[in-house]
């Protein structure tokens, strides 16, 4: 089953009443324009959610990475405050690429709802089909039945992969851009340079230059050089958030589902005793 919906799908279902459709626009440099964006114009009917405020919880300094995953509980509120119900189809969209999107997608599957699609495309796509768009503030919705249930399976964290870096039994995947990967650039974290034993699989590749994501079989083509059947994939970026969209891609091309590393590079390089590769 796809984890994708089209705008012209979607634009048939807007006035369903067991679908809530969420916008995660967001931009690390200007983290207000997104929500400034969904002011302007956004899909009718869908509420906005805020990476850093909503998507994340607070950043503890030399403890934690910059997008701390959201405490379940409150996170639940928030989603039940959006009209979240156990049986929701929860329709997830930013500005295309789905490097948000996906985010909001890997929360509420961890949270034990599997009823979410990504947008194909975003709000890009659906601009580009003349679909229509509205200015209104939401309507107050009855509050969902929404509860978490996290499932901690689909985690992992830095001791486990720092004792298991040397076993052929896992593969970490590093969803950065080469250049942060290799270590010649890094605009946002004050080391630069990977996890040892780390493949890059750069995330942006998952998705074509309109900003539509790859076929099934086009992504498992992409994972193959690491998709081994004695093999765990576990995930991680800078923050934990792209990352996501390289699971996201995994589950699209039928692999088992990697497992999150959220904290990812910013929270690896916390302890100066973990160690760090450079070079491709």
């Amino acid at each position: 089953m796809t984890q994708f919906i089209d705008v012209h799908s979607l634009a048939r279902r807007l006035d369903e009443s067991g679908i809530r459709i969420i916008d995660v626009r967001f931009y690390l440099e200007q983290p207000a324009r997104g929500r400034s964006e969904f002011n302007a114009a956004h899909i009718p009917g869908a509420r906005y959610l805020h990476l850093d405020d909503d998507l994340s919880s607070p950043v503890i300094p030399g403890q934690t990475g910059r997008h701390p995953l959201p405490d379940p509980e409150q996170f639940a509120a928030l989603l039940r405050r959006a009209g979240v119900s156990q049986d929701t189809l929860v329709v997830v969209y930013d500005d295309g690429p789905g490097l948000f999107a996906a985010r909001l997608w890997w929360l509420l599957r961890w949270l034990g709802h599997e009823k979410v699609k990504v947008l194909d495309g975003g709000f890009r796509s659906w601009l580009e089909a003349e679909l229509p768009t509205t200015q209104e503030t939401p309507r107050p919705l009855d509050e969902g039945d929404f509860v978490a249930r996290p499932d901690n399976s689909k985690l992992i964290d830095a001791d486990e992969i720092q004792r298991r870096l040397a076993a052929p039994s896992l593969q970490l995947l590093d969803a950065r851009a080469p250049a942060r990967f290799s270590g010649e650039t890094e605009p946002m974290d004050p080391v630069a340079g990977h996890i040892p034993g780390a493949a890059n699989l750069p995330c942006a590749a998952n998705v074509g230059g309109d900003g539509s994501w790859l076929t099934g079989e086009q992504l498992r083509k992409r994972f193959e050089p690491w998709a081994k059947a004695d093999t765990e994939l576990i995930s991680y970026c800078g923050s934990g958030v792209t990352a996501c969209h390289t699971i996201l891609a995994a589950v699209e091309a039928g692999l088992p589902e990697p497992r999150l590393y959220a904290g990812s590079w910013s929270h690896w390089i916390t302890d100066p005793d973990r160690p760090v590769a450079t070079g491709s």
